[in-house]
């Protein structure tokens, strides 16, 4: 049976949805505490520590951390699975170009696929600066994320990539939550309107969320 749900463009459709509310709340949950960067460095490094604590004494250290990890890596994964084969599925469908463009077709749908892509380079090298620290600039201090996220918004380069990716973010947001509301049924003649402005207040907020930190950085606020 599940074998039979993921061969078919529906089940495909339903993984995409399910896994992208996973990620969705991570990433609200993801921004509420970047934002504690802006009570200082105390209070965001502990935040940083709590994260590893966390179910204590249940739960070893780092256990609950890392159980988070492997449930996005899967959400993230099949994610792109999905997206991936349903993507060669149309291609497959529609060897030839429409006559007509889909007048309608929204910025945030065209650049679907693009800003995905974006986002997969973007979380490589974003582990790869602040969690390994392997191409962090200005020498990586483990346990100090706050003075981490300091050194990389002190660079021009930093600051582009995440800039970048946090705009892929909201136009992925912004069609992912609406398009997840259809597939699993959520929506309707009478909801869409309310769906699409839940959307985009959604995404307003987190790209703003996430874009106060490196301009907190750039003007000096977080120092």
């Amino acid at each position: 049976m599940a074998r039979t749900v993921w061969d078919s463009s529906v089940g495909k459709k339903t993984v995409m949805a399910v896994s992208g509310m996973i990620m969705l709340l991570y990433l609200v949950v993801h921004v509420i505490g970047n934002l504690k960067i802006f009570f200082g460095a105390e209070e965001f490094n502990h935040y940083a520590h709590w994260l590893r604590t966390m179910g204590e004494p249940f739960m070893h250290y780092e256990w609950a951390l890392w159980l988070v990890r492997v449930v996005l890596v899967v959400a993230v994964v099949a994610h792109a699975v999905s997206a991936y084969q349903l993507s060669r599925r149309d291609i497959r469908a529609r060897p030839g170009k429409y006559v007509h463009k889909k007048a309608r077709a929204s910025y945030a749908t065209r650049t679907m696929r693009w800003g995905g892509i974006i986002l997969a380079l973007f979380i490589v090298w974003h582990i790869l600066d602040l969690t390994t620290g392997t191409v962090h600039s200005g020498g990586f201090q483990e346990g100090h994320p706050y003075q981490n996220v300091v050194d990389t918004f002190s660079t021009w380069y930093g600051n582009v990539i995440y800039i970048v990716a946090m705009l892929a973010v909201g136009l992925h947001v912004r069609h992912g939550f609406w398009s997840a509301a259809q597939t699993l049924g959520v929506g309707s003649r009478t909801r869409d309107r309310a769906l699409r402005t839940v959307a985009d207040v959604l995404a307003l907020l987190l790209t703003a969320g996430f874009l106060a930190v490196p301009v907190g950085v750039m003007t000096g606020v977080v120092s």
